[in-house]
């Protein structure tokens, strides 16, 4: 082989390695910018989660609100105690906590 052959096939080589080298930072870069993606829809999970977690237990607390309304007596008492309404000849004292 001559040098001009050997140094074609260098470059060649040279190209060839630079070039996979290239592809390989890209591949490397998109896939980290997949696990953080991943990792960030992951925390949302996790919040989101814990959201639902508080609702139903809000839920399960005005589901018992609304039994508790139904009774009319109940009603009776807690617009008493919430709103200050008395009954005929009787008299709210409000004392400070």
């Amino acid at each position: 082989m001559n040098k001009k052959a050997v140094l074609k096939k260098a470059a060649r080589f040279l190209f060839f390695g630079v070039a996979s080298f290239a592809i390989i930072i890209v591949m490397f870069s998109s896939l980290s910018g997949v696990i953080v993606d991943i990792y960030g829809k992951y925390r949302e999970k996790e919040m989101l989660n814990d959201r639902l977690l508080d609702l139903r237990e809000k839920e399960a607390k005005l589901t018992v609100d609304v039994e508790r309304m139904k009774d009319p007596e109940y009603v009776a008492r807690y617009l008493r105690e919430k709103f200050f309404y008395s009954k005929k000849d009787e008299f709210i004292i409000r004392i400070p906590e």
